[in-house]
């Protein structure tokens, strides 16, 4: 992040200059050379200084879309009292459209970036030369993982993995509640509701597939807060994370080409065609249109109340989980240690001797003599 100084540089210079022209106003001759000096130093303070930190608030809107749902279904629980208890849970979590929740997880992890001092820094080493920073801001439109390798992407990439990470982790936890509950409900005191077949099947389906289509409608208040945490650096409390190396999946890295231009001072309004075209991510967008999919055969399919609440808790809540960690987060490592011997020394293992078994003798009369001619039994006379 730019300091103190170097934010104010710029003002606090054109305040020198115009209390020396001042001064020039009121009769002091030796007024205009010093007005002269203050005026090439603001000029060389200006050089120095990168851009302040541009971003348009679009990308704060797409990120408060995503945040608001991911944290909304997040709060979906088990223990459902009626038919129409489900139902209100189907509704809420069938009001997205993929593609919109795609592009604010972007949106979102590119705020976090920026809560990066190391990465903003890290950026601001390439926009103090206008020509550089205009190269740099080519480069990362024409190749979005440029910005993976910028000094202090691997923290701002840590930070980003944290915070959805938290978010990933309550989606998870709903999901099980949810699921559990829907065999829990089938030998409870709720069974006499929850295995009888659904009224008006088709039309909660249509009901779920038109849902989909409307966009959702950011909040003013969560979309200011995060576009003011963007532009300062600050505010928006994500937990402390760990250096990540590049490369980084998907999400990651669209969410640091996206605050790299910010920090270069190229994200704002006049940027928005560059910022919508890093926000398309298409892991995570292919993986909640097949989301989608999956919830409308399961509700085609669902008869009684329990089922629908299956289809809520793993086409809805635990979709939502795999998908974001499936295109933000690195996938899972699995590996298996030495052997280690915390006894005495185990003796070796010896191996006996072959001994092939014998083989049963057949009965005289089937023997059969194996040799260069025709197989003939035994005591059997020759002519």
């Amino acid at each position: 992040m730019h300091s103190a100084i170097m934010r104010r540089g710029p003002s606090l210079a054109a305040l020198c200059v115009a209390a020396v022209l001042a001064g020039c106003a009121s009769g002091q001759p030796e007024a205009e050379a010093e007005a002269a000096r203050v005026a090439a130093e603001a000029a060389a303070l200006a050089a120095r200084t990168p851009p302040a930190i541009s971003l348009n608030e679009g990308v704060a809107q797409d990120a408060a879309v995503y945040l608001a749902f991911a944290r909304d279904i997040a709060t979906i629980r088990g223990g459902f009292e009626s038919p129409e208890a489900i139902q209100a849970a189907l509704r809420k979590g069938s009001a997205y459209d993929p593609g919109q929740i795609s592009r604010g997880l972007v949106a979102y992890a590119s705020i976090v970036a920026l809560q990066s001092p190391e990465f903003v820094a890290g950026v601001n080493q390439y926009g103090v030369n206008p020509a550089f920073r205009q190269k740099m801001v080519a480069d990362i439109i024409a190749d979005p993982r440029t910005a993976s390798y910028l000094p202090g992407a691997d923290m701002a990439a840590g930070l980003i993995m944290a915070a959805l990470d938290v978010d990933i982790d309550a989606l998870s936890v709903a999901a099980n509640s949810v699921e559990n509950d829907a065999y829990a409900i089938q030998a409870d005191g709720r069974r006499s509701w929850a295995i009888a077949h659904i009224i008006n099947r088709e039309a909660r389906l249509a009901g779920a597939k038109a849902l989909s289509g409307q966009p959702v409608t950011p909040s003013p208040d969560e979309s200011a807060r995060l576009f003011a945490a963007a532009v300062s650096g600050a505010g928006l409390g994500v937990p402390a994370g760990r250096r990540r190396q590049a490369p980084y999946p998907p999400v990651v890295t669209h969410a640091l080409a996206l605050a790299a231009l910010a920090a270069l001072g190229a994200g704002g309004e006049d940027a928005r065609a560059n910022t919508v075209a890093l926000q398309v991510e298409p892991t995570s967008q292919n993986c909640l249109n097949e989301s989608k999919l999956n919830l409308y055969q399961c509700l085609a399919a669902s008869r009684p109340s329990y089922e629908d609440m299956f289809c809520v808790g793993r086409h809805i809540v635990r979709d939502l989980a795999t998908c974001t960690r499936a295109a933000a987060l690195p996938a899972a490592t699995v590996s298996v240690s030495d052997p280690v011997l915390t006894g005495p020394a185990l003796p070796a293992i010896v191996t006996a001797p072959f001994d092939p078994p014998r083989r049963t003798p057949v009965s005289s009369t089937r023997q059969l003599n194996i040799g260069t001619g025709p197989l003939i039994p035994q005591n059997t006379p020759r002519n």
